[in-house]
């Protein structure tokens, strides 16, 4: 498996105003910080499509793939339903959020 890029605690809000919020309504994106953001730019250089960035995540056992996209400067990491309830997540908690590369999809 990949080294992590990116190991972060999250609060989860799904309408907090620093650029997370709900979509399409089974999904709930939080952001990573700015420099974590530029970080992630910088080592994910030749993955990058669209400005999306394809990555394995790990939130508690539960683990999946999906694009990290960016807005206002920081990449959303995007939580379905399913990843919420698997893991009990509600609003206020706080989540530690393992992002990995997915080199797979090396253009």
């Amino acid at each position: 498996m990949p080294k992590p890029i990116a190991q972060m605690a999250m609060a989860y809000a799904p309408a907090s105003p620093g650029g997370a919020g709900r979509f399409r309504g089974n999904v709930t994106c939080v952001a990573m910080t700015p420099e974590e953001s530029e970080d992630l730019k910088e080592v994910a250089r030749g993955l990058i499509y669209w400005g999306q960035v394809p990555v394995h995540v790990t939130i508690g056992d539960t683990r999946f793939t999906t694009a990290l996209f960016p807005r206002n400067g920081r990449y959303l990491v995007p939580v379905k339903v399913a990843v919420q309830r698997a893991e009990a997540i509600e609003e206020g908690a706080v989540v530690e959020v393992v992002v990995r590369l997915d080199a797979a999809r090396r253009r």
